[in-house]
């Protein structure tokens, strides 16, 4: 009798194993191949235990145009970052929930796989690392994490795409990080009049964008060199102050004296989308940006050598200055930002 029972039992364990693998899914979740353009630096290394999905991509591309991150529901990432702005926007300092205006620009959000700091003063080194910074920031979507979840567990839409992307984990905070980073990770510019210029694709440089891109090598080169055309530095270059207590630039982040007003140097492509210039937009315009280096900046202890070494300015012609602005908008991608469509 006892071996009759011991029989049944395993048939029914067997039986129940069974009904479980049958029960089990599987999801499919290729990865995308990121296209990595010509002469542009090294990835973030970061990117390697986040590889974009084809439905880590789609969801955070979801989540990027979603206001429900925001408290009130009015303000998503995509309200600072728009895409036909290279993911800027063109106020002077972000604007989040009820107006609140913070402490800065929006940068715009393009070739985020190749930067190795994020944000004005750096203080993110890896991309799933930010976007609970907008999310929580009092000027910004002032929400909790806690919060925004609950928001999309009540979306059926939402709890499949999470599952998707993350092998039926479910919605988590890490899915809602990974899969903004995964999206923002695809937003690569590279298809310029500048870059099929290189790539000799049958374009070529007007007289005076040639002239521009003269004084590009000579005079911004510096700063603004490699593919991304930015060397991912943090200068002093003597701009107007924030007059906001707050800011101290990459000092908030070191405490170092010497980092005070030190910011990242912002990458020119797409530069002619993304006005007003600076950390908290101090010019208008390219011709204003300009007229000021060429005028002279603001003198400080720790100014780049840079500008220290030649009078604290960039001296430049009016001639200089419209050739200049010519090659900079050569460095417009209209694929990128969807102008062309």
């Amino acid at each position: 009798m006892k071996n009759i029972l011991s029989h049944i039992a395993l048939m029914l364990l067997l039986t129940g194993c069974a009904s479980d693998q049958s029960n089990l899914i599987v999801y499919d979740n290729p990865e995308i191949e990121l296209e990595i353009p010509l002469d542009f630096p090294e990835l973030n290394n970061s990117i390697y235990n986040n590889m974009p999905t084809q439905y880590g991509v789609e969801l955070g591309k979801k989540l990027f145009f979603d206001t429900q991150l925001s408290t009130d529901n009015t303000i998503s990432c995509s309200s600072c970052h728009i895409p036909e702005n290279a993911f800027a926007d063109h106020n002077p300092k972000a604007i989040g929930i009820e107006g609140r205006i913070g402490l800065r620009n929006a940068p715009p959000v393009q070739n985020m796989a190749f930067m190795q700091f994020y944000n004005w003063d750096g203080n993110k080194l890896q991309l799933e690392n930010q976007p609970l910074v907008p999310i929580i920031t009092h000027e910004e979507m002032d929400s909790s994490i806690l919060e925004v979840i609950g928001k999309l567990e009540s979306d059926p839409s939402y709890i499949e795409l999470f599952n998707k992307a993350f092998k039926g984990e479910g919605i988590t905070a890490d899915g809602i990080y990974n899969s903004i980073a995964q999206y923002e990770y695809t937003l690569i510019t590279s298809n310029s009049k500048y870059d099929r210029v290189k790539r000799n694709e049958g374009e070529t440089f007007t007289e005076s964008e040639a002239q521009g891109y003269t004084v590009f090598q000579n005079k911004c080169i510096g700063c603004h060199s490699t593919a991304l055309f930015t060397d991912q530095s943090f200068r002093n270059i003597g701009f107007p102050i924030n007059p906001d207590a707050e800011e101290g630039g990459r000092a908030r982040i070191t405490g170092l004296v010497e980092d005070y007003m030190r910011f990242r140097v912002p990458s020119l492509r797409n530069i002619e989308y993304t006005a007003p210039y600076g950390s908290f937009g101090q010019f208008e315009t390219l011709e204003d940006l300009l007229d000021y280096l060429d005028n002279g900046v603001l003198e400080a202890d720790n100014l780049d050598p840079i500008l220290k070494d030649n009078n604290n300015r960039i001296p430049l012609t009016a001639q200089e200055k419209t050739d200049l602005i010519a090659f900079m908008k050569t460095l417009s991608d209209t694929d990128f930002t969807g102008l062309d469509n």
